[in-house]
C-alpha cells in the first residue's frame, strides 16, 4: 500500500487552543503531551507545578518546544491565560461533561490531572468547563491529552460529515458494491 501525503494538514480551524497539565512529574509523558499538541496545531503547552524532571520532557521527538512556547507556573494562581481563553479541566469525576457531547470553546486551554491524582480543587474552581473521556479507568496523561486534542480538531476542524454507512464520505454506492462483489 502506497502512503498518500497529507496535503491538508494541519486542518483549518478557528480560535486557537493549548494544552498542559498539574504536577506532572514524568519526563516521558510530559513529552509525549508536547508532541502530540505540536501535531496537533496547538498555540502552546504548560505545566502547573511540574517537578524538575518533568520540565526535561525527553520523549519530545518533534522538537515540539522550539516550535511552540511552553510556560511553567509553579501553582494555578500563578497561571496567566490569554483573555477569553478558557480553562477547560479534563477529570474523570461525577459531574463533568462527557467527551462526546461537549463543545469545543473557541479559545481554550485544556488542563489535565497529574499521573497518580486529580486536578486540585484550586485549578477546578478556575475551570469554566470539566470533561471527561468516557473510560471505565482513568488513561495515562498523554493519551488523555490526545484524545481531547483529536476530538477538538475533529468537532471544530473543516472535515466532511461522516457518512451513514461504513467508509469515507468519497464512498459510493458503486464503490460499495465493488467491495461486497
Amino acid at each position: 500500500m502506497t502512503e498518500t501525503p497529507v496535503t491538508n494538514w494541519p486542518p483549518s480551524t478557528r480560535g486557537y487552543f493549548a494544552i498542559g497539565a498539574e504536577r506532572m512529574s514524568k519526563s516521558l509523558n510530559l513529552g509525549n503531551l508536547m508532541r502530540s499538541a505540536h501535531a496537533f496545531g496547538a498555540s502552546f503547552t504548560f505545566t502547573v507545578g511540574a517537578t524538575y524532571q518533568a520540565l526535561e520532557a525527553r520523549a519530545d521527538t518533534s522538537k515540539g518546544r522550539f516550535h511552540l512556547p511552553h510556560y511553567n507556573w509553579d501553582s494555578a494562581g500563578d497561571m496567566i491565560l490569554p483573555d477569553g481563553c478558557k480553562l477547560v479541566g479534563v477529570e474523570l469525576i461525577e459531574g463533568a461533561i462527557d467527551l462526546p457531547s461537549f463543545r469545543h470553546p473557541l479559545r481554550a486551554a485544556y488542563i489535565l490531572g497529574p499521573e497518580q491524582g486529580s486536578l486540585s480543587q484550586e485549578l477546578l474552581s478556575r475551570c469554566s468547563y470539566v470533561v471527561r473521556i468516557p473510560t471505565s479507568f482513568c488513561v495515562n496523561v498523554a493519551m488523555a491529552g490526545a484524545i481531547v486534542m483529536y476530538d477538538r480538531v475533529r468537532s471544530l476542524g473543516r472535515f466532511p460529515d461522516r457518512p451513514v454507512r461504513e467508509g469515507g464520505p468519497e464512498a459510493t454506492l458503486a464503490t460499495r458494491a465493488k467491495k461486497r462483489g
